[in-house]
């Protein structure tokens, strides 16, 4: 199993400086990782860094919370694009989701997914730790049915990360051809493979170098 090309190496600190997205980029070559995660302002210079290795660049929409609008958040997909991301990893309207407005929720996700028009994956962030089992099944439901790539557990950002029973009960939900993607406190070779073993098929991580190392990282996410 290639563990490398299943880890999206994350860098999406507000802080981060470009001598650190340089370093996540020249790891994310040596390890040969699907793709690094970095913010939109980073898509760019990212693309650049990593021009011709096979090593995607993925970036966040409406991140962290998720509140902004439909139209919005196709504007960042569509300028992601333009800046060279293949893939993009959506928050959904948490609140609409909460609220039973499954309508707009649906339609924010393909405002995101028309607004990449197959030439990006889109993977949707439904943040399970603010969720019950009934709205990651509802969340995970309106993600295919809007056509989405991924489903992924958590920004990490909010109040917890990704646990085996929620992949699991993601990959229930989506079946086998939609991805899910693990995200949020993966800190090492153990927690991934829990991961896998529950059905993730994508790794969100800011630990890769050190998951590939066989270490453990202090980073949370």
């Amino acid at each position: 199993m290639d563990l490398a090309g299943m880890i999206d190496h994350t860098l999406l600190r507000a802080d981060a400086t470009k001598a650190e997205i340089t370093e996540l980029t020249e790891k994310a070559k040596k390890y040969k990782f699907a793709s690094v995660c970095v913010n939109p302002i980073w898509v760019a210079y990212s693309a650049e860094q990593l021009s011709g290795t096979g090593v995607k660049v993925c970036t966040v929409i409406g991140f962290p919370l998720g509140a902004t609008t439909p139209a919005v958040k196709a504007f960042e997909a569509k300028d992601a694009l333009a800046n060279g991301a293949t893939e993009v990893d959506m928050v959904i309207n948490i609140g609409a989701l909460k609220d039973g407005n499954n309508e707009f929720v649906e339609q924010d996700i393909q405002a995101v997914v028309d607004a990449t028009k197959g030439k990006a994956i889109v993977k949707v962030i439904i943040e399970t730790s603010l969720l019950t089992d009934e709205e990651k099944t509802r969340a995970c439901e309106l993600s295919v049915k809007a056509g989405a790539d991924f489903v992924k557990t958590s920004t990490g950002f909010s109040t917890g990360g990704a646990t085996p029973e929620d992949v699991a009960l993601m990959r229930k939900t989506v079946g086998e051809h939609v991805g899910v993607k693990a995200s949020g406190g993966v800190r090492s070779l153990e927690d991934m493979k829990k991961m896998i073993a529950a059905g993730a098929n994508r790794i969100g991580a800011s630990s890769g170098a050190k998951i590939m190392e066989g270490g453990q990282s202090e980073t949370s996410y």
